[in-house]
């Protein structure tokens, strides 16, 4: 009988097994996919309509690090002079929102500039200078090592009376859900006191170490990778700063470019950042009121929108996959993988369009060797299956990176314009990072757009002394290794990625 009854209660354990199996996998794909096509936040995946901008408020801004025929490194800088400009000059409030922010992540030797210095020590005068100024920060937890390490610079900020707001990742979408459901299910519970890790930190060389829940936040592969600043002057107008570059020491000597623009399009920038610090905790207020727009020529207008998160892809796909036969485009980017820009950068081959990249060789990484992934598969596929007809070349870095984020598109006599801090991967424009774009049409022949097509112009052509040489050719770092290929498929398709 006993024998009968253990015969008999095998199966009914294998068959809980099985029903325990399947009731977690399909408990970890339903919070996977929820979590890839969940309701964007509030703040998030923002197109605005154009306002028409009198050219004298807009202004184009670049970094440019770059070697010499004899080897030595020159560097041209403008961005963080900008950016303490407007700090000095803010009336009653601030609102920067900045990934990195930091002076030790990724130091592997001293810096160019210690920007986040800084702008931490024109912040908190400004503060004290103004004691009513509101001034508020969002960041990106990496700059905590999420939680398990946290800034001095940040907490000197908050002592200092700075609004610092960490943003909550976890009210984005998960760009790795195979991974991020697992978190979410299992590890997204559990603290992280600061000093009781064992691990390295994964971002830095100094002795302290991180918990393991640091490190398995990190492998979700989320970010707020916005950077800006919006403040108000003592004319009551508003000025805005849209950049690819952080106040990050480490990458104090990357090339990058930024828009600056005075005017009511900077009330849209303060009314996204607000959604953000909201939803990740922080209950204050900005009293900022949109100012006056002055007429201008139509003719003469440059035309702004702000572009957040996948509206910049849908913009920038607009523009490409409406250009014709004489018209071209042109993109100087650090990443380049996103398959929905990449085949319409092929259609657009096609039709006989003037295509030409300048990409980082994705070489240099804060001291480390990378080994070309995504950039040098992506540029073989494009120049191979387009003939020849896509032209690439790669920005020479010598241990930083050609972080530039621009594309410029002609059509007819028209330019549209978009750079700010999206990479063009699924990661940055596919409603998962959070990412801010500014983006830009106006006549192509007018000064502000000249400016910006002589800055890819000289680099493509190394414009300068005899010997000068800002890019190189396409087959310096050309790659057709296939298995390189297919593994950035594999990472762009799943999230299993850094970019």
């Amino acid at each position: 009988m006993d024998n009968n009854n253990e015969a008999d209660a095998a199966p009914r354990r294998r068959f809980r097994k099985r029903w325990i199996l399947w009731g977690f996998v399909g408990l970890w794909s339903a919070v996977g996919l929820w979590n890839t096509v969940r309701p964007m936040p509030p703040g998030t995946d923002v197109r605005t309509a154009p306002v028409a901008l009198d050219p004298a408020s807009v202004q184009f801004l670049t970094d440019l690090t770059w070697n010499d025929p004899r080897g030595q490194s020159l560097r041209e800088q403008r961005i963080f002079d900008e950016v303490l400009r407007i700090v000095d000059e803010a009336e009653t409030f601030i609102v920067a929102d900045f990934f990195l922010f930091n002076d030790l992540m990724g130091a592997a030797d001293p810096p160019h500039r210690t920007l986040s210095r800084e702008l931490a020590d024109r912040l908190i005068a400004r503060k004290a200078a103004q004691p009513g100024l509101t001034l508020l920060l969002v960041t990106d937890p990496i700059n905590d090592v999420y939680g398990g390490a946290p800034s001095p610079l940040l907490e000197e900020l908050r002592n200092a009376g700075v609004n610092v707001v960490t943003t909550d990742l976890r009210r984005l979408r998960d760009s790795n859900p195979a991974y991020s459901a697992l978190w979410r299910l299992f590890g997204q519970w559990f603290g992280n006191a600061p000093g009781s890790g064992a691990l390295p930190n994964p971002f830095d060389t100094e002795p302290e170490k991180i918990s393991l829940r640091s490190w398995l936040a990190l492998l979700n592969f989320k970010a707020n990778h916005r950077k800006l600043i919006v403040a108000d002057r003592a004319d009551s107008q508003l000025v805005a700063l849209v950049t690819s570059a952080n106040p990050h020491d480490a990458s104090s000597a990357h090339s990058n470019v930024a828009l600056r623009f005075v005017g009511a399009p900077a009330l849209d920038l303060v009314a996204s950042e607000l959604g953000i610090a909201r939803f990740s905790g922080w209950n204050g207020h900005i009293l900022a009121a949109a100012p006056e727009t002055p007429p201008v020529d139509p003719a003469q207008a440059v035309q702004l929108s702000y572009l957040t998160e996948a509206a910049i892809r849908n913009h920038l796909l607009d523009a490409i996959d409406t250009t014709r036969n004489g018209d071209s485009i042109r993109i100087a980017t650090f990443y380049l993988a996103d398959r929905k820009i990449v085949t319409a950068l092929l259609r657009a081959a096609k039709r006989n369009v003037a295509v030409q990249l300048i990409l980082d060789p994705n070489r240099d990484a804060f001291g480390r060797q990378k080994d070309g992934v995504p950039n040098r598969p992506v540029a073989n596929e494009l120049v191979t299956q387009s003939g020849e007809q896509i032209q690439v070349r790669w920005y020479r870095t010598h241990g930083e990176q050609f972080h530039t984020k621009l594309a410029l598109i002609t059509h007819g006599d028209r330019l549209i314009a978009s750079l700010g801090s999206a990479n063009l991967t699924r990661r940055n424009i596919g409603n998962y990072n959070l990412e801010a774009n500014i983006a830009v049409e106006l006549d192509k022949q007018s000064p502000l757009a000249a400016e910006m097509q002589a800055y890819f112009t000289r680099l493509w052509t190394n414009e300068g002394p005899p010997g000068t040489e800002y890019t190189a050719a396409f087959g310096v770092y050309q790659d057709a290794d296939f298995r390189r290929y297919w593994r950035y498929r594999f990472m762009e398709a799943t999230g299993l990625s850094t970019f």
